[in-house]
């Protein structure tokens, strides 16, 4: 199964950070995250991944010529899910995603490689715990997940945090029977409203992934939640930089 890394954003609220670099580059521990990502995603077993680039593609295909490469061109104007879709030829078989600019354990993936279901989202249930000390991230814009057991219910940012049984990290695992609904979906809702305004206000184009998740769960489509209790973390602002330097090093590090 291949893993697919979402990475073509240039991640602004990381401000001087991506200056020069990809926001994947950010070190953390003395090592980029890319780095740490890798390396979690070959130690739970995963073939060569899959890299959708944009912002300073040529900079990554130049340090890291292993790497398979899809190219979303228009990365200014579009967004996750429309990155996402920049590497639908590997999805057949079943694949990984994952967000570029997250750190997390072998485990984590472990987890969603071995549960049976054909979409399984990893969920940080300990994710109030890290809002605590981000002033720069609040958890209104936390990736809310609501599930009953094992089965997600709903996936969303507007699910209010008392009600969340966690945070989408951003890692999913997708059989290839949940890669061929979520194409389904994906199509269907791209001739629909392509050049239109579509959830939460959004444009088509600027999509979020969970966005296309909320599509399918409303279509009947079974979802599971692999849960984390930490064992992850963001980079999104110069202050998630900071703490991830502060932790991830010293709790899941080397």
């Amino acid at each position: 199964m291949r893993p697919i890394i979402i990475g073509a954003g240039r991640g602004s609220r990381l401000k001087a950070l991506t200056d020069e670099q990809p926001k994947c580059y950010a070190p953390i521990g003395g090592r980029r995250i890319l780095d740490w990502m890798l390396e979690a995603l070959a130690e739970a077993g995963l073939e060569t991944p899959i890299f959708i680039g944009g912002y300073r593609i040529e900079q990554i295909k130049t340090d890291y010529p292993q790497l398979v490469y899809c190219h979303n061109a228009d990365w200014p104007n579009n967004n996750i899910l429309a990155s996402l879709f920049c590497a639908e030829e590997y999805m057949a078989d079943g694949f990984v995603c994952s967000y570029a600019d997250i750190l997390y354990r072998p485990a984590v993936v472990e987890r969603a490689l071995q549960h049976e279901g054909d979409i399984a989202l990893c969920v940080d249930t300990d994710w109030r715990a890290r809002y605590v000390d981000r002033s720069q991230h609040p958890e209104d814009d936390a990736e809310k997940v609501v599930a009953q057991g094992d089965r997600v219910l709903q996936v969303n940012r507007a699910i209010a945090s008392s009600e969340a049984s966690g945070e989408y990290i951003g890692v999913a695992r997708f059989s290839a029977e949940g890669a061929r609904s979520l194409q389904e979906i994906y199509h269907r809702m791209k001739v629909e409203y392509d050049g239109k305004i579509w959830k939460d206000d959004t444009p088509f184009a600027k999509a979020y992934l969970i966005h296309l998740y909320q599509e399918m769960l409303a279509a009947g489509s079974p979802f599971h939640m692999v849960a984390t209790d930490g064992e992850y973390m963001e980079i999104d602002t110069e202050e998630d930089f900071e703490l991830a330097n502060e932790r991830w090093p010293g709790e899941y590090g080397v």
